[in-house]
């Protein structure tokens, strides 16, 4: 045993004390020991050195301590605190921020409630929507405070992201060689497909130095507001990604914990809120989810070193991991979806109940008239335009970019729900001929309501992104909407028999 280990053996046992520490809870991984005591937790990074970290010296502990403050205090100032002391006082005992001679330092942080971690909360149930989309705001929110890096650099590392997965996941022998080459394979050919991509948007800014472990357990909910905890501090080379590869671990670990809804919410909301070059990139969502979800069977294997571990339990979730990568890396082929429908009907509200369901995962995109016009004149999604901005030349500059932010996902190979009134015969033509264009298939549904029902509806929205008022439901009313073509969806009833019919619409659609 080294010195540094036999003194950390000695802090650990101190600050476990039942008589200076009751009730301490002392909780171990791999690089670090954390113990909670009360409302403070302090987290003290262990003697040890892997490949990927080096904590194996008093000096590089504390400046892997400073790092992790300086790296993750941003992003959650109510749990990081500073950098504390463990001293050796001239009696021989030891303390927490004393004034003797400093043998360990710690991350002083708050504690908070461990079971409000969201893999906590999904496996609990469906997650909050609103939680969702907080979420989705936070890491957005991170990305634009993380400084641009070396796209090239990332570029170039993914082959060995490939390479590694391959040979964590032979630990063992509890996947098949086989399973776990046809993996590799797929996933270094749609690597080869991606790579100009990806350095274009490396040379463009969207690599940059991120939180880099995003999965459930280090993101918590604190005071229903989603907090992002524990990013890599220990080489930023892991953690120096594209924005995409960081929300991929969000979004894959949702899906694997059974959360499709909250995923596809996630991921609009980031897509609505960020770079609209984004949507250019959804081609490598596939790869980037795979990746981290490999990644995950991985470190899930790993487990099974640990004393005591439920062996049966970790293979089995190492092997969801696992067949979820497999099925990521093989998206099916995209769709169009479009609802239409005068105001009142329930677009909207169907088109974001349905996007989960429309593969690939983690769902469609959601395009939606009344937020395109909302960012068209550079205003909140909830604020109110003018009449003047629903002039007939607005509204047709509205429907081009919706049809031209289609062309973009489809393009990427990923689906699309387009919602807007196509109150005209030129509308759905024109979104047909693009359906025609990029080779998918297009299934409308046209909803329909009696002007009362749509009233009501109108009368009861608060902090939505429609304009639309009860005068304006009256005068749709006398529109010549001519002949559909779509699937008409009866939408007086509730949204979940609405939802039944939209879903049967689309399938039969298929």
């Amino acid at each position: 045993m080294t010195n540094d280990s036999a003194t950390q053996d000695r802090i650990f046992a101190a600050l476990t004390d039942s008589v200076g520490h009751p009730g301490v809870k002392r909780i171990d991984t791999h690089a670090a020991s954390v113990f909670l005591d009360g409302p403070r937790a302090l987290k003290i990074k262990r003697a040890v050195r892997f490949p990927f970290l080096d904590y194996s010296t008093l000096e590089k502990r504390k400046l892997a301590c400073e790092e992790e403050i300086r790296i993750n205090q941003p992003l959650a100032p109510q749990i990081y605190h500073g950098v504390v002391a463990i001293t050796e006082e001239p009696d021989g005992s030891l303390k927490v921020n004393g004034s003797g001679r400093p043998v360990e330092y710690a991350v002083d942080m708050s504690r908070f409630d461990e079971s409000r971690t969201l893999d906590h909360l999904a496996k609990a149930g469906p997650l909050d929507a609103n939680l969702a989309l907080a979420t989705a705001d936070a890491i957005a929110a991170s990305h634009v405070a993380a400084r641009p890096a070396d796209g090239k650099a990332w570029a170039s590392s993914i082959p060995g992201l490939i390479a590694k997965n391959s040979d964590g996941l032979q630990m063992g022998n509890h996947l098949k060689a086989e399973e776990i080459e046809r993996l590799a394979g797929a996933s270094h050919a749609m690597l080869m497909r991606l790579q100009p991509l990806l350095e274009d948007r490396g040379r463009r800014g969207f690599v940059r130095r991120c939180h880099g472990d995003l999965h459930l357990a280090n993101i918590v909910s604190i005071g229903d507001r989603p907090v992002l905890f524990d990013a890599i501090e220990f080489d930023p080379d892991i953690a120096t990604v594209d924005v995409l590869y960081d929300l991929a671990f969000t979004l894959m670990d949702l899906l694997h914990h059974d959360q499709p809804v909250a995923a596809n919410v996630v991921l609009n909301q980031y897509l609505a809120t960020t770079a609209p070059e984004n949507l250019d990139a959804l081609s490598a969502l596939p790869l980037f989810m795979s990746i981290r979800a490999a990644i995950r069977a991985q470190v899930t294997l790993a487990r099974l070193a640990r004393p005591g571990a439920d062996r049966a339990g970790i293979v089995r979730d190492a092997r969801r991991y696992f067949d979820l990568a497999l099925a990521l890396i093989h998206p099916p082929a995209p769709r169009l979806i479009a609802v239409g429908g005068l105001s009142g009907t329930g677009k909207s509200v169907l088109a974001r109940a349905l996007a989960p369901d429309v593969a690939p995962q983690p769902g469609a995109v959601v395009l939606r008239s009344d937020v395109i016009r909302k960012q068209l004149f550079r205003v909140a999604h909830i604020d109110r335009l003018p009449p003047s901005t629903y002039r007939p030349e607005v509204t047709a500059r509205v429907y081009e970019v919706l049809l031209q932010r289609a062309r973009q996902v489809l393009a990427q190979g990923h689906s699309a729900i387009v919602d807007a009134v196509f109150a005209r015969e030129s509308e759905r033509d024109e979104l047909a001929a693009l359906a025609r264009e990029c080779n998918v298939p297009l299934r409308g549904l046209f909803l329909i309501a009696d002007l009362a029902t749509r009233q009501a509806r109108i009368g009861s929205r608060r902090g939505d992104a429609s304009d639309a008022t009860q005068e304006v439901a009256a005068q749709q009313e006398h529109y010549n909407i001519g002949h559909v073509g779509w699937a008409s969806i009866d939408a007086s009833g509730t949204q979940e028999q609405t939802l039944r019919s939209g879903r049967d619409a689309i399938s039969e659609g298929k």
